[in-house]
């Protein structure tokens, strides 16, 4: 049997790689990299975080080793597993982040993001908080899934609502850290002047990334066509079209994230989705200059 992945490199063809081929280069990798250093990294290196890595490289080995290593040095150093609710949740006070009480129709977890709410002004705060979303994110995921939605509502938002440089780190961390974690961004009714912003943007995303980029306005019907095949409309929040009037509620998702806390904390380390939801954080993203991660 074999599995067609497809290429995170814009121009390569598409390889496909029977499961004994992908242990081979499994095994191949897991040889680079040596002993892991501490049992949370142990935890982290599963064979499904590997395949993520290879596919992102197309199945590169030596690619996706310094990919891997400059993620885990990274982890090592910044102990994210360590990031708690009461760690951000001044930065969640507004709603500007948070993973939806619905999934998308793959059933795979939704953030919702509205960068017009945002309410602090340390980069490295909201880094945080976004990366305790994605792990909570990740977390959460269904066994049969391992890529997520990015919803974002741009009500609200202005130029000086997003930094650059926060914007590069997200971008940095998404495609470095999470490779194969990303199925769609929907960007949903952006500002004309997002346009510029988006020049300045675009070229620091890949191929790959870019097409899960999409974008849609409530006063385009074949754009908002993407939501009606993306979501159950009766699930989907109404400011995005949908029917589900509820709002985010900060109390009540304080308590719920808390809870993801406990469950975190208590889950087995050797759990694919608990290391890999603790594992990407930061304020400087590993740099692994090849250029060619993609989310």
């Amino acid at each position: 049997m074999s599995f067609l992945w497809k290429s995170s490199n814009s121009g390569a063809t598409e390889k496909t790689l029977t499961l004994e081929e992908q242990q081979q280069k499994i095994d191949e990798l897991r040889k680079q990299l040596g002993e892991p250093s501490s049992v949370a990294i142990q935890g982290f290196l599963s064979d499904a975080s590997i395949l993520r890595f290879l596919r992102a490289r197309n199945w590169n080995v030596q690619k996706a080793s310094k990919m891997l290593k400059g993620a885990v040095k990274w982890r090592a150093a910044y102990k994210p597993e360590t990031i708690s609710w009461e760690d951000i949740a001044h930065e969640a006070e507004t709603g500007k982040i948070y993973r939806a009480d619905y999934k998308d129709k793959l059933g795979r977890t939704v953030l919702v993001m509205r960068p017009g709410l945002e309410n602090t002004t340390s980069g490295k705060e909201q880094i945080k908080y976004l990366v305790y979303s994605l792990e909570k994110a990740i977390m959460n995921l269904t066994d049969d899934q391992e890529k997520m939605v990015w919803l974002t509502d741009f009500q609200g938002w202005s130029l000086g609502s997003t930094p650059l440089k926060v914007t590069r780190e997200c971008v940095s961390v998404l495609q470095d850290c999470y490779p194969e974690r990303l199925g769609i961004a929907i960007l949903y009714n952006p500002p004309r002047v997002f346009e510029s912003f988006w020049k300045i943007v675009k070229p620091f995303l890949d191929h790959e990334t870019y097409k899960k980029v999409k974008f849609v306005y409530s006063n385009d019907k074949e754009s908002l066509k993407i939501m009606a095949e993306v979501f159950d409309l009766d699930k989907l929040d109404s400011a995005f079209g949908g029917r589900n009037t509820a709002t985010f509620e900060y109390t009540s998702y304080a308590e719920q994230m808390k809870q993801d806390d406990k469950k975190m904390q208590s889950s087995d380390t050797s759990s694919d989705a608990s290391s890999e939801a603790s594992f990407y954080s930061g304020t400087d993203s590993p740099n692994h200059g090849d250029g060619e991660a993609n989310a």
